[in-house]
């Protein structure tokens, strides 16, 4: 079978109730992901207000992407919305209005319409054949969806009755001209019970009484004046539409009724049930509630720039006069509405409950508008919540790249960072050779250009090689291996960075040293994560003392660190180092056990792998690695400001 199509040109809206209950349907069956991928593949929001009109292309949408998505026929789906859609209707908190209307559909319509004034609801109407079969007759505007009927009729017979109903479609029609509505489906009931039936009183023997007309006192007749003030609405007509009498207020509103021989359908049409304004129809739907609507070419001119006078009410067959009376009264929800018809409290019948109707219901309606500004702003405060958990994300982001991820997260929860020590690291510098005759020569943005392409690839190889960038000034770079997390292998992997970057770039000097350092963070409206000690200074020593395109390496990173490891070492010899005296340095040429595509990670975007990853250090591990430190046990008596760098020693 095929899944529902629309409406065509004639736009049909619902109520947001249903395309919540649709989601709810998915989610619970289906689950939360199901329902993310279904609004994806349909292109509809997630969250529909309560009492919002939507189009119907939205449900209409969701059901075929559903019938595709899942693989079932839309019978299937639509029939499965059914039962659960009267479930959502009992959570919802509808389930003792509904044991409380009686076995009349349309009742529970005319109640909806106090809450859903736009609500276009479909009609039923049961019929009992000569063979004692039960016919239920469903007519709507709505195409495709009459498969939905079935699964509600069956839960409310199983969950109210006790009962189990079977219904079989006997004849679908895609246009009804007796009731105006597009689609008319025949369902035969076939019912059998499941047990003792569930009654809500006690059972009573029930017994035909019938009266013959002539058993009818007549003095119980009403006086013609006397019926007309105590149903001022009412309206009497015979088989041809002809008005035969009216209440004492609706002729104030329609004067033209007063005429001989005025035709009903000529000043009124009828709402609901959408039936052809016949007598033969009316009769149709007899136990249904009438809504008659004035038209507006025939009340008086004064009148027509009020809204029109609906009239809502039940139609008697009287069988002996050969007319039918609309016992009615005005359809109105507000004291507004009231007003904006011309009407007054006083106009409508002692007797008639709409008086009370009015009044409580405008306190209801301004509990549904609270209740809708609720929703929005859940609605609101929902995206609201979902911007701020990007917001969160970006600025995680950007504290982790200020501080190391567990010194960041110690900052997030209000923790003090202490300072700690470690024994042993690899630290690294690097500058761009001449950058002062560079920066002469070219444009401020070229420069900005060049050091942005230039740090976005090393920054991306810190993340391959595993080390910690502590931070750039200028056209400096500096890296460290150990540091905040300890690792046996720091020294490999500030070689291995070094390697990379004279590859990713020309023109740079690159110094290394390995020894201890204090580390901490560094301030509070910008915090930074730092490094202290004398292993600072020798490694930008070894830069500035090195040679372009390559990577200067101090004797205690070569002994210590990088002997035998599989690097291709060439010694310098003896330099004289500012600060340090003479120092027999090296070059790093190369690594001599993996190519240069491994330790470039191209075409993998891998991180190198190095003995101690294998271990995978914890916060726990790393917190035992670190401990207060004094910084007092440091020399830092030598002021010595290196290369414009804010570090003094």
């Amino acid at each position: 079978a095929g899944c529902p199509s629309g409406s065509g040109p004639f736009l049909i809206q619902m109520y947001g109730f249903i395309n919540t209950c649709l989601k709810s349907l998915v989610i619970e069956k289906f689950g939360e992901e199901t329902w993310e991928k279904l609004r994806t593949l349909a292109e509809v929001q997630d969250t529909f207000m309560t009492y919002e009109i939507y189009d119907d292309v939205i449900t209409l949408r969701l059901v075929q992407e559903a019938c595709t998505m899942l693989d079932m026929p839309s019978e299937v789906v639509l029939k499965l919305f059914g039962e659960y859609y009267f479930s959502f209707c009992k959570m919802a908190g509808y389930d003792t209005m509904l044991r409380t209307l009686g076995g009349n559909l349309e009742a529970l319509h005319s109640y909806l319409a106090l809450s859903y004034q736009e609500m276009n609801a479909p009609s039923f109407r049961v019929e009992k054949n000569d063979d004692g079969r039960m016919l239920l007759h469903y007519y709507t505007d709505r195409k495709g969806l009459y498969h939905i009927v079935p699964g509600i009729i069956e839960a409310v017979a199983k969950d109210f009755f006790d009962s189990e109903v079977s219904m079989t479609i006997l004849n679908q029609s895609e246009k009804d001209e007796r009731t105006g509505k597009k689609e008319h489906v025949v369902f035969l009931v076939s019912q059998r019970s499941r047990g003792s039936k569930r009654d809500f009183r006690p059972q009573r023997e029930i017994k035909e009484v019938t009266k013959e007309d002539e058993e009818i006192d007549r003095r119980l007749w009403m006086e013609e004046q006397a019926f007309c003030n105590a149903f001022p609405f009412h309206i009497v007509f015979d088989k041809q539409l002809k008005v035969k009498q009216t209440g004492i207020n609706i002729q104030k509103f329609v004067p033209g009724l007063q005429t001989m021989d005025s035709r009903l359908d000529k000043y009124f049409s009828i709402v609901h049930p959408q039936v052809t304004f016949n007598i033969e129809s009316i009769r149709m739907f007899i136990n249904s509630k009438f809504v008659l609507k004035t038209r507006r070419e025939m009340v008086p001119l004064a009148s027509q720039h009020q809204s029109m006078l609906k009239l809502r009410g039940q139609m008697v067959w009287m069988e002996s006069l050969g007319c039918m009376v609309c016992l009615c009264s005005p359809k109105l929800r507000s004291l507004q509405e009231l007003e904006e018809r011309g009407l007054h409290i006083s106009d409508i019948a002692q007797h008639d409950t709409t008086r009370d109707l009015i009044l409580l219901n405008q306190q209801r309606l301004a509990e549904m508008e609270l209740s809708n500004q609720l929703e929005r702003k859940k609605e609101e405060l929902r995206i609201l919540s979902r911007h701020l958990e990007g917001e969160k994300k970006k600025t995680q982001t950007l504290l982790y790249a200020m501080l190391p991820r567990h010194v960041a997260n110690q900052q997030k929860e209000g923790k003090r960072v202490e300072a700690g020590e470690f024994q042993v690291c690899t630290i690294l510098f690097s500058d761009v050779v001449t950058f002062s005759n560079i920066c002469a020569a070219c444009e401020p943005i070229q420069i900005v250009n060049m050091l942005n392409s230039m740090y976005s690839k090393f920054d991306r190889l810190t993340s391959v090689h595993d080390v910690y960038k502590v931070e750039t000034i200028g056209d400096a770079y500096m890296v460290v291996g150990g540091v905040p997390i300890p690792a046996d292998s720091h020294a490999e992997r500030v070689a291995n960075f070094a390697l990379v970057m004279r590859i990713a770039a020309r023109e740079i000097r690159v110094g290394l040293h390995t020894g201890p350092v204090l580390a901490g963070v560094v301030g509070d409206k910008m915090p930074r994560y730092c490094l202290f000690g004398d292993t600072v200074n020798t490694a930008s020593r070894m830069e500035s003392h090195g040679v372009p395109d390559d990577i200067h390496l101090s004797p205690f990173t070569y002994r210590y660190a990088l002997e035998d490891k599989g690097f291709d070492i060439l010694e310098r010899g003896e330099i004289q180092v500012k600060g340090k005296g003479l120092m027999t340095t090296y070059f790093l040429l190369q690594n001599l056990c993996v190519s240069e595509d491994t330790i470039m990670a191209r075409g993998t975007g891998e991180p190198c792998v190095y003995r101690d990853n294998q271990q995978g250090a914890g916060e726990s591990e790393i917190d035992e690695a670190m401990w207060v430190c004094s910084i007092a046990s440091y020399d830092l008596t030598n002021e010595d400001t290196f290369s414009g760098r804010h570090y003094t020693f």
